[in-house]
């Protein structure tokens, strides 16, 4: 692990409690007495929050059915881990040796959560106002646009108006199973097409393990797979 002082100066931000900061850090395969799960499931509710609270004061003339939708666009494991590798989070991760060789520094499962871990501990070091200041920072600089246009790519929809007119049939999405505790629930979608399969993912949600497994199922039907 790096020496935090370049994570510092990533965020802008002097961590005050290195045993905080550490527990943040420390995915549980490294086998301490701890690890960031506690803190992750605080930081998404304090994201959820602050990016919440920054679309309503942005957008005063949107509904909340626009404002949801790009809360979810940004509020979401493809997002944070955009985030958490523009401070180059996955430097910091204390990971088992197993992991290590599993290239998990770079896996988004584990950036995203490191990412909600570390916004916890800052809201518990430091209170919401500069947690708030840090979230809303890193994604005005990782997104230089944010409008429902330009965020919300809507991936069901262009599968399905694909396999119309291709197939003349509408994908339907079968659920694989699921796994994870009750609080951090993950669910397997798969696309099935003319009675097969031909794409599934993972998702927090069964609408972004849709999505994604619609994402890639245009990808190999396009042959870009």
């Amino acid at each position: 692990m790096k020496h935090l002082k370049a994570l510092e100066q990533a965020l802008n931000y002097k961590f005050k409690q290195s045993d905080l900061i550490t527990e943040a850090l420390t995915h549980k395969s490294y086998k301490k007495p701890y690890n960031n799960e506690r803190l992750e499931f605080l930081g998404d509710a304090v994201l959820d929050l602050i990016v919440g609270e920054y679309l309503f004061k942005r957008f005063p003339k949107e509904d909340e059915g626009v404002l949801s939708k790009i809360r979810a666009s940004l509020v979401n494991e493809k997002g944070f881990t955009k985030l958490a590798r523009s401070i180059n989070l996955g430097d910091f991760l204390l990971i088992s040796s197993a992991e290590e060789n599993n290239e998990g520094r770079t896996k988004p499962s584990l950036l995203s959560n490191a990412f909600e871990a570390i916004i916890g501990a800052i809201y518990l070091e430091s209170g919401l106002e500069t947690v708030a200041k840090i979230s809303i920072d890193l994604i005005e600089s990782n997104y230089p646009t944010i409008d429902l246009n330009s965020l919300s790519k809507d991936f069901k929809t262009t599968l399905q108006e694909l396999t119309q007119a291709d197939f003349g049939e509408t994908p339907t999405y079968k659920l694989i199973k699921t796994f994870g505790p009750d609080h951090k629930k993950e669910f397997e979608i798969a696309v099935v097409l003319q009675n097969k399969t031909i794409s599934s993912a993972i998702g927090k949600s069964k609408k972004e393990a849709q999505q994604k497994a619609a994402e890639i199922a245009l990808k190999t039907l396009r042959g870009e797979a």
